[in-house]
């Protein structure tokens, strides 16, 4: 998916990617510095019944590089609010994996109701997320991965290339799926991904700001719209337990668990992933 469009939107402008018709469903990506590539492909099949928006967040992917002082969750939230008002979506629902989850939940607390729905998928956006990560990479087997993971933890806080950003996520991936790992689902979603275009700085930023600080579990009753909490059974850093807390503060919550996937659920449960995703939106509000 290489076409699209750059939306102005105050101060920058959004690079969105538009699939199919119908009621809008906003797309934010996992990241930070990556792009809609790392998860967009995997949803294409959503476009049958919906208006599929695949956004490449602030200062990430092929969208504008504003001031990198405005590279915050906070405003990333608050340009999903934005987007819609400059596409004119008259209803519209939102749907964020790990990092762009964080800027989902955010967007719901900062401005409840804005998006008629809300998807959570495998991310939490609190300090919880740093302790289930230390917890989680403690255990992980073999030694050697291990190892490899958290050197490009600390490698990240240097990136400088986009080569690095692309060498970085390939090391980190199987932490990210569940044991043993599929071999050919790897492989697939190497494919899929090709193409991406990375974004050290925002990476870089993030990484040395534990992912933005993001604390808004206290905040979560002040969502007004029904929110869809997605985790794998085998994720490191979502664990089912802290995505059960997180539901449970969300007045209108409901939490779906995929029992064969680790953090990629979009990619090892691909089929009932999409199914759940239409069924909650075909609810409606």
């Amino acid at each position: 998916m290489t076409d699209g469009r750059l939306v102005p939107i105050g101060d920058t402008r959004l690079h969105v990617v538009e699939r199919g018709s119908g009621y809008p469903l906003i797309v934010l990506h996992g990241g930070p510095g990556l792009d809609h590539h790392s998860f967009g492909d995997y949803l294409d099949p959503l476009a049958d019944d919906l208006r599929l928006l695949l956004v490449d967040q602030r200062a990430q992917g092929r969208s504008d590089r504003p001031p990198p002082e405005t590279w915050t969750l906070e405003q990333m939230a608050a340009d999903v609010t934005a987007l819609a008002r400059a596409l004119d979506l008259d209803g519209y629902a939102v749907l964020g994996h790990s990092f762009g989850a964080f800027v989902a939940l955010q967007n719901a607390v900062d401005f409840p109701g804005a998006a008629a729905q809300t998807i959570v998928s495998s991310g939490l956006p609190s300090t919880r997320f740093l302790v289930e990560l230390d917890a989680t990479l403690a255990a992980f087997e073999p030694v050697e991965l291990r190892e490899q993971v958290i050197s490009s933890w600390e490698r990240e806080k240097h990136v400088q290339t986009a080569d690095e950003v692309d060498e970085l996520s390939r090391d980190q991936l199987p932490f990210w799926f569940r044991d043993p790992l599929d071999d050919a689902l790897f492989a697939d979603f190497l494919r899929r991904t090709a193409g991406a275009v990375y974004s050290p700085k925002v990476l870089r930023r993030f990484a040395n700001e534990d992912y933005g600080g993001i604390e808004v579990e206290d905040r979560l009753g002040q969502i007004t719209q029904p929110v869809l909490v997605l985790a794998g059974r085998h994720d490191r850093t979502c664990p089912v337990a802290s995505a059960e807390a997180i539901a449970a503060g969300i007045p209108r919550a409901d939490l779906v668990v995929f029992e064969q996937s680790g953090h990629m659920t979009f990619v090892e449960e691909n089929e009932r992933y999409l199914e759940v995703v239409r069924n909650f939106l075909r609810a409606g509000p």
